[in-house]
């Protein structure tokens, strides 16, 4: 039977699961995918809609009676958090007050976002598809926007100003690097060992020759320049794609933690390195 793979058409993630998707993993079963926005993958988590789907780090609190964090595969690093947008030149401090567009109500961005504005919250958020928010904020329909991914090269050619780096925030609070999305494999329809080697495998192959991967890629990257598309893998797939270890572990539980205590999401097991295969 064929695996069922949910992943954003995102480079980082087309570049990571070619081997796999293409049959080239020894041992890896055949795979059906799914391409979606994290916002739509991480709904569908919870109705169990696929064997191994990427999510966002901030809904696992919803998802882990479901589906084993696995250990590889999903985004997390240095230097490549969600930024916070304005239009032009701004002198604002904080979002009092002010209408902010964001990507999903439990993506990583929108809970890193709500830590960060805790003191002085927005008057209004909605929720607006990835694609739709630069050009939003630069028409003036929304007075901010977070954004992830490709946003963080592509913003000034809107007219937006960064107000925050909510990685650069995260970082200098916790000295730990930003856990974003994270590969999921559902319980009772996937061996979560036999799967992360397969994810490891994928990932090993797409470093050896990036150029097996660049035709799959380049097609599903969202009219993305070549330029962009290689500085979005090079920020996005780095040691922790490969293997969370002890530092990727200790990244996520702080953010869970810190959400659960205030609020924000609900409290989940402070185990998840040594517990993922349970």
């Amino acid at each position: 039977m064929a695996l069922s793979l949910a992943i954003s058409p995102c480079p980082n993630d087309t570049f990571v699961f070619d081997a796999l998707v293409h049959g080239r993993v020894p041992g890896a079963p055949p795979v059906e995918v799914t391409f979606a926005d994290v916002d739509v993958t991480n709904t569908a988590a919870e109705r169990g809609a696929f064997d191994l789907v990427k999510v966002s780090y901030a809904a696992l609190p919803w998802l882990l009676d479901d589906y084993h964090l696995l250990p590889c595969g999903g985004a997390l690093g240095r230097g490549c958090g969600p930024l916070v947008l304005t239009r032009g030149e701004t002198d604002r401090v904080d979002l009092g007050g002010a209408t902010v567009a964001v990507p999903g109500d439990r993506t990583t961005a929108y809970l890193l976002f709500r830590l960060w504005s805790a003191g002085r919250p927005p008057a209004r958020i909605e929720i607006v598809p990835f694609h739709e928010i630069m050009p939003g904020v630069a028409a003036g329909r929304y007075d901010a926007g977070l954004v992830i991914h490709e946003a963080r090269f592509t913003y000034h050619r809107h007219g937006l100003t960064a107000l925050v780096d909510l990685g650069e925030w995260w970082e200098a609070d916790t000295g730990l690097p930003i856990p974003l999305g994270a590969i999921l494999a559902r319980k009772g329809a996937v061996d979560p060992v036999a799967a992360a080697g397969w994810v490891r495998e994928s990932v090993r192959q797409a470093w050896a020759d990036p150029s097996a991967s660049r035709e799959y890629v380049l097609a599903h990257a969202q009219e993305m320049e070549p330029d962009v598309v290689d500085r979005h893998i090079g920020l996005y797939v780095n040691e922790f794609t490969a293997d969370l270890g002890d530092a990727g572990f200790a990244a996520v539980e702080a953010l869970l933690g810190r959400a659960a205590d205030a609020g924000l999401v609900p409290q989940t097991s402070n185990s998840l390195a040594t517990a993922w295969t349970s």
